[in-house]
């Protein structure tokens, strides 16, 4: 479960949404990936960094 995605996101406020249409993916895949059951590719990690603000080490790095 990716739960530091999910708090970034409703930090900033925006829906899953909202999220998905600003990076170009439907609401079902912003769920997943918060939910842990899709591994998205680099390039996707980055346009949700991008909009989220934050690093891809804040929000996908496990450790």
């Amino acid at each position: 479960m990716n739960e530091k995605m999910r708090k970034a996101r409703t930090l900033k406020k925006i829906s899953q949404t909202d999220l998905a249409k600003k990076i170009g993916v439907s609401r079902q895949t912003i769920n997943m990936i918060e939910t842990g059951t899709y591994n998205p590719t680099i390039a996707l990690c980055v346009k949700i960094c991008r909009e989220l603000g934050v690093t891809l080490d804040e929000l996908f790095w496990e450790g």
